[in-house]
């Protein structure tokens, strides 16, 4: 179907009429804390899982908040009197926020999401009906031109970027906005593009909703609509990534066969890079019988880029499709339609020798070093976002580490990062224990094995003291020969640097 089945958007024209509904969603407490307060977590968490009867049931008194609620999250038409107390109706309807009903009713032809920006910024997320909470929810099968508000991909990419303050940043598939809304931040200038130009629309509507800077929003794929010499600082990208046989559904399925989509945005993003410029995107990969996923990620590294890729979970090619086939409604569909889709999922990964799909975060910056580092890894296990510090302070260790051999590092000073503790393992009562583990509170949240040197070594560094005269003194407590200390401990020393438990001193 066309985009002329969904409900026409409100003006992008009208910033006059956006800056009155901000400032009334504002004073009825229609934010991201209002919510939750209003609704409680267990009613709030069942949004995502598009179950709006505990909201309903919250929602059943007069309040304007109630009243915003229900209008613009729930989907329901509410008395043209009632809400002319706290919205500006007509200008509303005029712009095209609101529609009538029945004469003595109005309903809202979008839906409006309260959104929390990092400093505490309230903000708007704009998406169609009935897609602010839990996804498509079956919509996106009734039509593929559907624009999606907040998910966990969203909040997720957000989170794992880079800040650091930008002249020019690039929103790939910007969808209803979220990624240029975030780098408006700290970017002077801000590109969206999107090869849906509802998205493009809804878009300018979040921005004008949320008091951001209007964006340049450009239609085309991928890097499609982006001269040749432009470059960017930033690239962020959470792309249609999902592995599909065919092109349903424009919010979610790529278009290309496999993961090509995801392998042509990675290979092309470092020719738009600036020197020290980061692309940050979410993708899906094939494991694919016979072949190493991590090699297979690494072919897809431009040249003149660092690298770092992190596997996040992994899913056969049953669950894939499941997931998928629900994210789209099907499972609510006639089951001999259902099964054909099904069927048609599964012929696709068996004819590419697929076995299972992998979801993870894929960050390159540009790097005039004659031998970029690519680190390619799995880690499934809990972290803490947001984690675009942790990003960026990873590859400022790529750089020392790069440019540090081994006498440097025995002569540098060196940190115990932040909250890590010191685990030991081992049978209850024995003397010593079997290995010690270093362990992170914070970002990443690694764990390390170390032996006693590189516990003791880790210990005492305050940066006061350098490698070398700690590996000294700990040769001399132990017993040990401390030119040999000094020859094997660097290559440990190396790694606590690399996984964030040491941090070099300036």
């Amino acid at each position: 179907m066309s985009n002329s089945a969904l409900s026409p958007l409100p003006s992008a024209d009208r910033p006059d009429v956006a800056a009155r509904l901000r400032d009334a969603l504002l004073g009825a407490s229609f934010t991201a804390d209002g919510l939750l307060e209003l609704l409680g977590a267990p009613a709030y968490a069942a949004l995502a899982r598009s179950e709006v009867v505990p909201a309903l049931r919250a929602t059943r008194g007069d309040t304007p908040l109630e009243t915003l609620v229900r209008l613009f999250l729930l989907q329901q038409p509410v008395p043209h009197a009632r809400v002319a107390d706290f919205l500006p109706v007509d200008a509303c309807l005029e712009a095209g926020w609101l529609t009538g009903i029945g004469g003595d009713e109005v309903a809202a032809t979008v839906d409006i999401r309260p959104y929390g920006g990092p400093d505490g910024e309230d903000w708007f997320i704009v998406s169609d009906l009935g897609c602010a909470v839990g996804g498509a929810g079956g919509i996106g099968s009734r039509d593929e031109g559907v624009v999606l508000g907040v998910g966990g991909a969203s909040t997720t990419l957000a989170g794992i970027t880079v800040r650091t303050p930008v002249a020019a940043a690039l929103d790939l598939g910007t969808g209803s906005g979220i990624q240029a809304l975030h780098a408006a931040r700290h970017a002077t200038r801000v590109t969206a593009t999107d090869l849906n130009p509802r998205a493009l629309h809804t878009t300018a509507l979040t921005l004008a909703l949320s008091g951001a800077p209007a964006a340049d929003l450009r239609e085309g794929s991928l890097f499609e609509p982006i001269a040749a010499d432009e470059t960017y600082d930033l690239i962020v990208s959470n792309p249609p990534f999902v592995i599909s046989p065919g092109a349903r559904l424009t919010y979610r399925d790529g278009g290309m066969g496999g993961d090509d989509l995801c392998r042509t945005l990675v290979q092309q993003a470092g020719d738009r890079l600036t020197e020290g410029g980061y692309a940050q995107f979410l993708a899906n990969w094939q494991h694919v019988e016979g072949e190493d996923w991590q090699d297979r990620l690494r072919s897809w590294v431009p040249r003149g880029c660092d690298a770092w890729i992190v596997q996040r979970e992994v899913q056969d090619v049953t669950q894939y499709a499941e997931l998928w086939l629900r994210d789209a409604g099907d499972h609510r569909s006639d089951p001999v339609e259902y099964q054909a889709r099904y069927d048609a999922w599964l012929d696709e990964f068996e004819a590419r020798k697929v076995r299972s799909v992998g979801f993870g975060w894929i960050t390159l910056r540009r790097t005039g070093a004659a031998e970029p580092s690519v680190t390619v890894e799995e880690w499934p296990h809990s972290i803490e976002q947001p984690l675009g510090e942790a990003v960026r302070a990873h590859f400022d260790r790529v750089d020392y580490l790069r440019a540090t051999d081994d006498a440097a590092l025995l002569a540098g000073h060196f940190e115990l990062a932040a909250e890590v503790v010191q685990e030991q393992v081992g049978l209850p009562g024995a003397e010593d224990p079997e290995h010690v583990v270093l362990r992170q509170h914070r970002g990443m949240r690694r764990a390390t094995k170390v032996d006693t040197v590189g516990a003791g070594f880790a210990g005492v560094c305050d940066g006061t003291l350098s490698a070398g005269r700690i590996l000294d003194a700990i040769a001399q407590l132990v017993g040990e020969d401390p030119v040999l200390l000094r020859d094997r401990t660097p290559a440990q020393i190396r790694l606590l640097v690399e996984q964030g438990f040491l941090n070099p001193v300036e």
